[in-house]
């Protein structure tokens, strides 16, 4: 939404006490923004700590989750809030680096579990799998742009990843048949296009 010059000078008439009110009424309502004002203003954490007590979460919450893993559905559903929590840490503290580590290490985190997603039938693991999948994809074009000075330890994490889903041979099966290349796992080698690769992989009815 774009503000016209009206709507700003309008606001900037109001009186000290007003404009206080304002913004409490909008922080009150938006938990989000009252988070990234209070990290950004007087946090005494920096990005590196906070990224550092979400790899504590991921690992620790995957785990817990680890028992229901039986469930691909249910298990998926935890997932996903604790994919959440991420997005939630990248939106307060802009943490670009942490976007694609922290993915990338739920997704070690769950693929630890091999053995058992692997004694599972393909059609109740096939949601998590396609779920893991996209994650790859998507922080593959995150990292991508990335500094290069982070693809190091980007790396360490894709190889990881790569090892463990060359372990389980459906959903290795299931990469290759969705167009994800197995020489990807390595930021060096994935193409400049991964955004429009991915696009188009989609458009022709993959990835879901």
């Amino acid at each position: 939404m774009e503000y016209s010059k009206e709507f700003k000078a309008a606001l900037s008439a109001f009186s000290g006490p007003e404009k206080d009110k304002l913004i409490f009424r909008l922080l009150r309502k938006d938990k989000l923004l009252s988070k990234k004002l209070y990290f950004e203003l007087i946090d005494p954490e920096t990005t590196d700590q906070k990224r550092d007590a979400m790899k504590d979460i991921v690992e620790e919450k995957v785990l817990l989750a680890s028992k229901y893993i039986g469930n691909a559905k249910y298990f998926l559903s935890i997932v996903r809030k604790i994919s959440a929590e991420i997005t939630e840490h990248v939106k307060i503290t802009t943490d670009k680096f942490g976007d694609v580590s922290l993915n990338l290490l739920l997704l070690n985190k769950i693929l630890e579990h091999n053995a058992d997603l692997s004694r599972q039938r393909f059609d109740n693991v096939y949601k998590l799998y396609i779920y893991i999948i996209n994650k790859v994809f998507k922080s593959l074009i995150l990292a991508k742009k990335l500094d290069e000075d982070y693809w190091m330890e980007i790396d360490e994490y894709l190889q990881s990843i790569e090892e463990k889903i060359a372990e389980n041979h459906y959903l290795q099966k299931l990469c290759i048949n969705s167009g994800l290349d197995m020489n990807w796992f390595e930021c060096d080698k994935v193409p400049e296009n991964i955004d429009q690769i991915m696009k188009d992989i989609k458009s022709q009815g993959f990835l879901r």
